[in-house]
């Protein structure tokens, strides 16, 4: 886009990294009007805040902080630690998407009359004829579209992706280049109201101890004593202080009799999950074969998987089956199960269970 009489004016989610910092020089090469805003969901993000303010210096446009301490309390932290304590594994970054993090950042673009909104996100937006198609990024190693699948229509007729198709050692480069503080700065962690990563000690401290339950053997029988449910998750093989002279995992946790299930190591593949809460995209694949409440596509059931064919049964109420065609390991509940088509998202869904 070249600079004319009539420059676009976005606005973009600074969070002070290198991805974001490099999305704002991008846009100011294709010729926007670019303005930034700064979150600070919690106390934890006023480091994120200080490094956005250093980053728009260098670029020199208007940065604006917006605090929503109660919001990301109520939308994300209160969910994560509740979801944990009722043996679940959530993905709070998942959740905060739509719900926090671009509600404010469309809500500041509308008011300060901001056409677009741009992250630095890994993964690619196409609009057509006012519907909003979210794809992944041209390079798998980097997608993030996982991360973005709950977003609203309207979120994504507002959204640009600058960085789509990147790698993240040419992001450095850039930012090296243009001489920004973000150059070398480490890659965000994932909870990012918890610095030092230690969930299980953030969630005592703030929601109470977890009471102590048993583990469940193979047999049947119970095995010994575990420290509570949020320090376990479906799928895990260690650190369960179990010796039952051969290898198990976690296959379930029941948060009712606060009870850990274990099975044989090599009985961790499900035939398929059940899924709440799902949100559809509207692309094609929908139209065509929605008449069967049925579609062949491929499914990542968590952000690092690899994808997975599998058929998705939509179902009342904003639930799904997903069978696999081929069985997969540990689908844990919390997590989401996210399908595509051709490199399109077509939605997604909270899992629940498992199917065995």
């Amino acid at each position: 886009m070249k600079n004319n009489s009539f420059s676009p004016k976005v606005l973009v989610a600074l969070s002070g990294g290198v991805d974001s910092s490099v999305c704002v020089h991008l846009l100011q090469q294709q010729g926007y009007e670019v303005e930034a805003a700064v979150i600070e969901f919690s106390p934890a993000h006023q480091g994120a805040v200080a490094a956005a303010q250093t980053v728009a210096g260098q670029l020199g446009i208007p940065l604006h902080i917006i605090t929503c301490h109660e919001e990301f309390r109520r939308n994300v932290i209160e969910p994560f630690c509740l979801e944990y304590k009722a043996g679940r594994t959530p993905n709070p970054c998942i959740v905060c998407n739509p719900t926090t993090k671009f509600r404010f950042i469309c809500e500041k673009a509308r008011d300060l009359g901001c056409q677009y909104v741009a992250t630095g996100h890994y993964a690619g937006i196409e609009h057509r004829e006012g519907v909003h198609l979210l794809r992944k990024s041209a390079c798998p190693g980097r997608d993030q579209s996982y991360m973005l699948y709950r977003l609203t229509q309207e979120q994504l007729s507002m959204l640009l992706l600058p960085l789509e198709g990147m790698e993240k050692a040419e992001v450095r480069a850039i930012a090296a280049q243009a001489g920004l503080a973000s150059a070398n700065s480490p890659d965000s962690q994932e909870i990012c109201f918890i610095p030092d990563d230690d969930y299980p000690a953030y969630i005592e401290r703030h929601f109470g101890k977890s009471k102590q339950g048993e583990f469940i053997a193979p047999d049947g029988t119970v095995c010994g004593k575990h420290k509570g449910l949020l320090h376990y998750t479906v799928g895990q093989r260690k650190h369960l202080g179990i010796a039952l002279g051969y290898p198990v995992f976690i296959q379930s946790i029941d948060p009712v009799a606060n009870r850990i299930f274990l099975a044989r190591a090599g009985e961790e593949y499900a035939l398929g999950v059940t899924l709440s809460q799902c949100v559809t995209l509207p692309h094609p694949a929908w139209q065509q074969e929605v008449a069967g409440e049925a579609i062949e596509a491929a499914v990542k059931i968590r952000s690092r998987a690899a994808e997975a064919p599998a058929t998705v049964t939509l179902l009342p109420h904003g639930k799904a089956t997903v069978t696999f065609h081929q069985p997969q390991r540990a689908p844990a509940p919390g997590q989401s199960c996210v399908f595509y088509r051709d490199g399109y998202v077509l939605g997604g869904g909270f899992i629940e269970s498992q199917i065995l």
